[in-house]
């Protein structure tokens, strides 16, 4: 027992530094990174372009605050906008402060426009938008409400891609409809193109915003810069995060004008988000994400990816049932009695790391930057990670 709280249990592998899609631990042992924080190093580790500008950010200025201005925050959200159905942004730290923020606006934007009344969101069964009390109600996940309480209200869930459930939840007081375009902590399910379309012509129904949360999907993850760009489907509002600047923390929420003109002076607002620190490694994180061809890249090798692993499915049926995602966002079904954590850890023993998800999924989520020889080293670590788990249950 070590003074941290132990809400991250007690792990056993301790990273000294990192290279590219490699992370080596305290002894000197090389791991191939197809976990990349989460979905957060987007350019891997270390990168040169994302080193040079925080290292001369670092020696001219940390903090101010938001009382003042910030001009490379002003320009990444213009270089945002530029790319998106965006007209503003606001800038925080973290998936959970963006979805927040985006709920907020929501609200905020019928409140503006005469109708205080609307300020539910209708949400979807097996969503993960973050760990704050209003986020954790979003979800409704027991696991991650249990202790704390009665979950706060203002939130509807109703199924995936049903729209007579959806349509039936919406009342005088719902404000806003909100989705992942893929469901990461939930299991790799991406929602179909259709049911994206569907979301968009009932909220246009009946007056509602729609609110896309890409914290994970968005900045390159899919293949597109956001992931409902695949669809054609644009929301309202967006909640981003997670690689908007490659391991540095940030976050941000995106809005039409119509919404983002209600957020008047003192409406929303936070101390770190936007700093000069975050910002300068956002616009060379954004730099290398919006270069030529890059996403092209990330599609092909998304590919070559799930071809691999669904070789090693089509020989193993009997611990992978299933192969699903977009783009570098992948997720390999554990058929029982077999779990995903029993292949994660088989999966680094064979010196690859990855992350478990909802539905005994196990999740690859690489550095964007990967090529053929990081694929062919993941889908062989996975054949051997197989291998062990077919011959333990032999045993």
């Amino acid at each position: 027992m070590n003074a941290l709280m132990p809400n991250y249990g007690y792990p056993t592998v301790s990273f000294e530094r990192g290279e590219g899609a490699y992370l080596f631990d305290m002894d000197g042992r090389c791991y191939l990174d197809f976990a990349a924080g989460i979905a957060v190093n987007s350019l891997g580790h270390s990168h040169p372009a994302l080193v040079s500008a925080l290292q001369e950010q670092a020696e001219r200025l940390w903090h101010v605050s938001n009382l003042y201005a910030i001009p490379d925050q002003v320009r990444f959200a213009e270089r945002l906008c530029g790319l998106s159905f965006a007209d503003g942004v606001f800038f925080c730290n973290s998936g959970t402060e963006a979805m927040e923020g985006a709920v907020k606006a929501a609200r905020r934007f019928h409140a503006h426009n005469g109708q205080p009344e609307k300020w539910r969101s209708i949400t979807l069964e097996g969503s993960f938008h973050g760990r704050t009390i209003a986020m954790l109600s979003a979800s409704k996940n027991t696991k991650h409400l249990d202790g704390f309480g009665d979950p706060a209200d203002g939130f509807d869930i109703v199924p995936g891609h049903n729209m007579s459930a959806l349509r039936d939840a919406i009342t005088l007081e719902t404000a806003a409809i909100v989705a992942e375009p893929i469901q990461g902590e939930g299991g790799l399910r991406p929602l179909e193109e259709d049911y994206l379309r569907n979301l968009r012509a009932t909220a246009d129904e009946f007056g509602l915003l729609l609110v896309f949360d890409e914290v994970q999907t968005g900045f390159g993850r899919t293949g597109k810069l956001f992931a409902h760009e695949w669809s054609g489907v644009t929301p309202d509002v967006m909640a981003c995060a997670k690689g908007i600047a490659g391991g540095f923390p940030c976050g941000a929420v995106l809005a039409t004008d119509a919404v983002a003109s209600t957020m008047t002076a003192g409406s929303h607002g936070s101390t770190f988000g936007g700093n000069p620190l975050a910002m300068a490694v956002a616009n060379a994180n954004f730099d290398v994400l919006t270069s030529e061809g890059f996403l092209d890249n990330v599609v092909c090798s998304g590919e070559a990816l799930q071809a691999g692993l669904r070789e090693v499915a089509d020989r193993h049926p009997d611990i992978i049932s299933g192969i699903r995602g977009k783009g570098l966002m992948i997720g390999m079904v554990v058929a029982a009695p077999f779990t995903n954590t029993q292949l994660g850890d088989a999966a680094r023993d064979a010196d690859l790391l990855t992350v478990v998800a909802g539905e005994n999924v196990l999740r690859m989520l690489p550095p964007l930057i990967i090529g053929d020889e990081e694929i062919k080293q993941a889908v062989d670590a996975i054949e051997r990670a197989c291998q062990t788990l077919a011959t333990s249950s032999d045993d």
